[in-house]
C-alpha cells in the first residue's frame, strides 16, 4: 500500500482565517481550476507562527 504524502501550498498567511479561506476554496472550487478534488485539506501552523495549507491529492 502506497502512503500518501502531504502537499504544501506555497504561501503562508498571517491569520488562520486567511488560510481557512483558501481551504474552503480548495474544497468547493477545485473543479473550476481543473484540479482533482483533494482527499483532505487542512490548515497548519508553522514554527514561526504563520499559517499554511496542506492537502492530500
Amino acid at each position: 500500500m502506497m502512503k500518501m504524502k502531504w502537499v504544501y501550498w506555497l504561501r503562508l498567511y498571517e491569520t488562520k482565517f486567511q488560510a481557512g479561506c483558501l481551504v474552503r476554496r480548495m474544497e468547493n472550487d477545485w473543479w473550476i481550476y481543473g484540479y482533482d478534488c483533494p482527499r483532505e485539506v487542512e490548515v497548519f501552523r508553522s514554527r514561526k507562527g504563520r499559517y499554511g495549507v496542506r492537502f492530500l491529492p
